[in-house]
């Protein structure tokens, strides 16, 4: 009788193993398949348009308004445009203002690009004397306005530093050659 019983108790361990392995070898199977599902290509709802191929993201530097902390702003920009005149087409960006409303003016109203030019890794920019109108009252006026031209030009590779010119000519207020390395944020 005690044999029966270690029969029984074997045969049922035994039917429970076969089945239980029957459900694991099913789960794994599962498992595989969908795993090895074959992955679809994304199809866009709607196609790319030429224009929308075209441009590229060039972060632009505006003052918070309520912290005076320059932040950037990404503005959509095509790429012919960049490629006749990137500098020009970049500060006259600046010149125009942000697109947030958080944000504010960096670059004073009426200021304008009179010229550019690239000499080795430095840009000169040559403003015009509403370039000076900046809020002297404001202790981070000029130095927000000096860093929002660095740190959005020198986005481009070629341009390491900042020269500014007032009408053609060298002020005593921007007498530097500006770098990202030696003004602060």
């Amino acid at each position: 009788m005690k044999n029966k019983k270690i029969i029984i108790i074997f045969s049922v361990l035994f039917i429970i193993l076969i089945i239980g392995g029957y459900f694991l070898i099913n789960y794994l199977r599962k498992d595989k398949t969908e795993s090895e599902q074959i992955v679809e290509e994304y199809t866009p709802q709607e196609e790319i348009s030429e224009d929308q191929l075209r441009q590229t993201i060039v972060s632009l530097y505006f003052p918070n308004k309520e912290t005076k902390e320059l932040e950037p702003e990404a503005r959509l920009v095509d790429i012919k445009e960049l490629l006749e005149n990137p500098y020009e087409k970049i500060v006259n960006l600046l010149i125009e203002g942000p697109k947030d409303e958080n944000k504010e003016r960096i670059i004073p109203e009426n200021t304008k690009l009179l010229s550019t030019a690239l000499e080795g890794d430095c840009l000169t920019l040559d403003f015009s004397s509403d370039f000076l109108n900046y809020d002297k009252t404001d202790e981070k006026a000029k130095e927000n306005l000096i860093n929002a031209i660095v740190n959005t030009l020198t986005q481009l590779n070629e341009v390491n530093s900042i020269k500014i010119l007032i009408d053609g000519n060298q002020n005593e207020e921007f007498n530097e050659v500006y770098t990202i390395q030696n003004i602060t944020s």
